[in-house]
């Protein structure tokens, strides 16, 4: 299993180690590969627009850590990661919308899916590419997302290209060796090489500092310097234009637990949001003050996860715990777009797709996830108070608060 659509098994689970979620056509319940269904015709996958007042503008960025290795490779090799921005623009003409993934990573991954070269197209996301900052935004407060073990950044576009549209500088990081694929300048394509025991607690420490990291990167973008190793072109506008006062973080899956231990090692980071990830190590056992949210799927909460439970016995904070019903882990990623309209190539049946997704509808999911966290980081990060989070709304009647 890797990263991307799952299907609903055990390992897709929010308690399971490994969450990054590609299909693995082997062990489906139809049991055949996907591209034995190629032959039912070529598909393209959309994504669904964001909802901001603002166009999308993207970059990717090239960092090398020179203070660390990288745990997951041999010979004391400089820990190097890719990281996209997204942000608000208002010039998009003569900017290509980015891909969801650049093409080596694509490919890949594709393969990885089993599926057969031109039968399944991914999505082209939202973001133009290298469009100047729309600097009338105002400095850009910052949100990091960190995605599932073993999972591509690409797989939280659908939340991150829509933060983006209200106004956040949003830095999806891929964590490199521990994702299935990370695509760096130059043609070079570097896979997962995580030992298949290491447990989640180390893994959520290297991420913590990755994440460190890509923080003192971003003070420097702040301070007008661009910390690209290649000295890739930065989008006009971006230099001094980020607010390192306002830092939020949310992850899906690990990349949950991951913001829990990365808001332990950094305190620039002011608010956290985990989407459906058990929590290991440090999270478990320290108390944290600042505003966190737990965002559950329909059959995980704290009264069932014993690492959430204690964790918010150690939140001191503004807190809360939202569960979303309907859903499923898999529906807190691009997987919630990606499965339903790819169930074809897949050779999945709607009903294998439901299980493996949850009853909600997959628009609707989107569209809650987006509100809900648009509401909080607006409130905790900007302190735009949203109704939402005091109570239950009958314009989204899937959320409920956990008591």
């Amino acid at each position: 299993m890797g990263a991307g659509i799952a299907p609903a098994d055990a390992s897709t689970k929010p308690g399971a180690d490994n969450h990054g979620g590609l299909v693995n056509m082997d062990a489906t319940p139809t049991g055949g590969k996907a591209a034995t269904h190629a032959a039912r015709g070529a598909t393209t996958v959309s994504m669904p627009a964001p909802t901001g007042p603002y166009k999308v503008g993207t970059v990717s960025l090239h960092l090398k850590d020179t203070s660390r290795t990288d745990p997951y490779v041999p010979g004391h090799q400089t820990r190097e990661l890719m990281v996209s921005l997204w942000y608000p623009t208002d010039s998009t003409t003569g900017h290509s919308l980015a891909p969801w993934m650049p093409s080596l990573t694509a490919a890949h991954y594709l393969a990885g899916l089993g599926v057969r070269a031109g039968s399944l197209t991914l999505p082209t996301t939202a973001g133009h590419v290298l469009a100047p900052v729309d600097t009338k935004a105002g400095k850009l407060p910052v949100l990091l997302y960190s995605t599932g073990l073993h999972s591509d950044r690409a797989m939280g576009t659908a939340l991150v290209e829509d933060l983006a549209s209200r106004g956040y500088l949003v830095v999806a990081v891929d964590h490199t060796h521990d994702a299935n694929e990370v695509e760096f300048p130059g043609g070079r394509l570097e896979t997962d090489t995580m030992p298949s025991n290491a447990h989640s607690s180390d893994t959520l420490a290297v991420r913590a500092a990755d994440v460190k990291f890509v923080n003192n990167e971003l003070g420097q973008i702040a301070n007008g310097k661009n910390p690209d190793v290649d000295g890739a072109k930065l989008p006009t506008g971006l230099l001094r234009d980020v607010d390192m006062t306002k830092i939020g973080m949310f992850g899906w899956s690990l990349g949950g637990a991951a913001v829990a231990t990365s808001m332990q090692a950094d305190s620039r980071i002011d608010a956290g949001a985990d989407l459906d990830g058990t929590f290991y190590g440090s999270a478990t056992s320290e108390n944290l003050s600042r505003p966190f949210m737990l965002f559950s799927s329909a059959t995980h909460n704290r009264n069932d996860d014993s690492s959430w439970a204690t964790f918010w016995s150690h939140l001191k904070g503004v807190r809360y715990d939202l569960k979303m019903a309907g859903s499923a882990h898999l529906t807190f990623s691009d997987n919630e777009v990606l499965l339903p309209q790819a169930a074809n190539q897949l050779g999945l049946s709607q009903s294998q797709v439901q299980q493996t997704l949850g009853t909600i509808a997959p628009d609707r999911a989107i569209q809650v996830e987006r509100t809900y966290l648009a509401a909080y980081f607006d409130q905790e990060l900007l302190k735009k108070k949203s109704s939402l989070l005091s109570a239950t709304s009958s314009s989204y009647p899937e959320i409920s608060f956990v008591k």
